[in-house]
């Protein structure tokens, strides 16, 4: 390396009061990352990146994040990598069968990466909690050097987008479901896994993210 030292990316997380807010912290701040908690949309103008974690109900993300949401749009277009994580990822579709499913009546996603969040059928156990394997679908530099490794889940719900190309890894629970996946543009990705629990994997991951935002 020369002698000039790279500044490391500030990436913004997104506090809309759902979300292991520190243990993302704190993993993205062991991939070499600077990090900032924001709860202010404007606050996403000054990121290199901007991660959306969650956990719980959709609808209600969605109606937390709601004052994020035409910054977070703005920034998608704008082409800046967004990260979300487990129910940030389904936050980043149009639709989840979830509000139906608990009589809250419809609550519409990012619209990000078009498409649904299903739920698991009833002969499968939900949630899906546990380590499962990775297994990478097409090219993408979230994924650089995760192909067969294995992830941790806590899930019921699981992404469906419109379009099969959205897909990056899929993982396997009674049948295959898509566990990465992303815009056609390529900055608007999640994981339906957790990477700041999923170990030396997930290092890799949040690290990969990182160089995304250096670029």
């Amino acid at each position: 390396m020369s002698g000039t030292t790279q500044q490391a990316a500030e990436i913004v997380v997104v506090d809309y009061g759902l979300g292991n807010l520190r243990s993302v912290t704190r993993g993205l701040e062991r991939a070499g990352a600077d990090v900032d908690l924001v709860t202010e949309p404007a606050a996403l103008d000054r990121a290199d990146g901007i991660v959306l974690p969650g956990v719980g109900a959709f609808s209600e993300g969605m109606e937390n994040a709601g004052p994020f949401r035409e910054a977070l749009v703005d920034a998608a277009d704008e082409g800046l990598p967004i990260f979300g994580i487990c129910l940030g990822m389904q936050m980043l579709l149009t639709s989840s069968e979830e509000a139906d499913h608990a009589g809250q009546g419809d609550a519409e996603g990012l619209d990000l990466i078009p498409g649904t969040n299903k739920r698991f059928e009833r002969d499968q156990t939900v949630p899906h909690m546990g380590w499962n394997e990775l297994d990478v679908q097409r090219d993408h530099p979230l994924v650089e050097d995760v192909d067969g490794e294995h992830a941790y889940f806590v899930h019921s719900y699981y992404a469906s987008p419109e379009d099969d190309d959205a897909v990056v890894a899929t993982t396997d629970y009674g049948r295959d479901f898509p566990s990465i996946v992303a815009n056609e543009a390529g900055n608007v990705f999640g994981t339906q896994f957790h990477p700041e629990k999923s170990g030396e994997t997930g290092l890799t991951i949040l690290r990969n993210f990182v160089d995304i935002c250096s670029e």
